[in-house]
Formats: C-alpha cells, sequence, structure tokens
C-alpha cells in the first residue's frame, strides 16, 4: 500500500509540473499574464454553466485580494477579453461578460489539452471515469485544505479575512469549488454573486 501511495504522489507531482508548463507555454503563446489565463477559464467554467460573472466570484476562484482583482478586470477589459457591466437594479454591482474574443482564447487555450486528455479518457470505460472524478474531486479538496494549513501557519486569513490572498478550501475547479460525485462530470457551480 505504501509503495502505492508513493507512486501515485508522485504521479501527481508529475500531473502538476506537465500542467503548469501547459499553462506557461499558452501565456506566452497569447502573451497574456497567468492570472489572466485563469481568470479566462474560471470565466469560461462559469458562463458554461450559466452562471453570471462578477469581479466578487474571480477574486474568490483566483484566491485574489480585492486591488489585485481590480487590476486583473482592468487588464481583461484593455484587451478586449470582458465588457463591463452594471446592474440595473443595483448599480454598485458590476457584471463581468466574455468577450468574443476572450471566447476564441478560452478555445485556442484548451482546445490541445482537451482533446489529448479526452482521447485517453475514452479508452476507459463510465464507471472508471466516474471513479477518477470522485477521485480527482478528493484531491481538490486535499490540495485546498494544504493550501489554507499553510495561509493559516503564515497568520494569513485567506480569501475571507482578504489579507493573505489565498483561496479558502474548495474555491478551485468550479466557481463554488464543487463537482459531482456521482456523474463522473465536473459539477454544476452555485451562482456567483458579487462580494
Amino acid at each position: 500500500m505504501e509503495q502505492r501511495t508513493d507512486r501515485l504522489m508522485l504521479l501527481l507531482q508529475a500531473f502538476v509540473v506537465e500542467s503548469e508548463r501547459y499553462v506557461e507555454a499558452v501565456s506566452e503563446r497569447d502573451a497574456l499574464h497567468r492570472t489572466d489565463l485563469n481568470a479566462l477559464a474560471a470565466m469560461v467554467r462559469a458562463a458554461a454553466a450559466g452562471h453570471t460573472v462578477t469581479p466578487g466570484m474571480l477574486r474568490t476562484e483566483l484566491g485574489l485580494s480585492s486591488p489585485a482583482t481590480t487590476a486583473l478586470v482592468d487588464r481583461l477589459d484593455r484587451s478586449g477579453h470582458v465588457n463591463r457591466t452594471r446592474s440595473e437594479t443595483d448599480r454598485r454591482k458590476v457584471y463581468l461578460e466574455l468577450t468574443d474574443k476572450a471566447r476564441a482564447t478560452g478555445g485556442a487555450m484548451f482546445a490541445p489539452l482537451a482533446r489529448n486528455i479526452g482521447q485517453v479518457l475514452d479508452g476507459y470505460p463510465a464507471e472508471d471515469r466516474q471513479r477518477l472524478a470522485g477521485f480527482l474531486t478528493d484531491i481538490i479538496a486535499a490540495t485546498s485544505a494544504a493550501c489554507m494549513e499553510v495561509a493559516e501557519q503564515d497568520g494569513q486569513p485567506g480569501v475571507d479575512g482578504d489579507s493573505g490572498g489565498q483561496a479558502k478550501p474548495g474555491s478551485h475547479g468550479t466557481p463554488d469549488g464543487q463537482a459531482d460525485r456521482g456523474s463522473g462530470e465536473t459539477g454544476t457551480p452555485a451562482p456567483a454573486t458579487d462580494q
């Protein structure tokens, strides 16, 4: 059992390294900051689920401070990736909409990864994919918990206290950090609200 766990940990570490290399390559190709790419990915996921994106949702999803979120949204607006609109009922609320340019960037960003990983996943039966979805959901939660432990050791309270800039557990993967373990697919995020 110990050897199996060690091998899994090494494989997970290798996956993280390769994922980081992929993001770096896309970042260089598209001349976008990594945080901008992460924001576009979060917005694509939220839009696909039919949820409105707000600066507060991005702040929580990406574990950013309020000033960093403002700078991020300003960059995405200037680069033509988002449009800002104000709520008709509460002018203090700002909604972010993906532009056609952002959709094209998002599609180009993930197409090679989705195609290659999709080919691998297609080689496994649905039951194995469902088990893998449960495994990855648990791994994401464990990773988020470890992030919070590190933030607490540094005396940083995380997003809720807003001085640490760290994401709270469960804030990665989908806007609410959840995945549907029963279906083997990514989860349906809760509606995002401006913080």
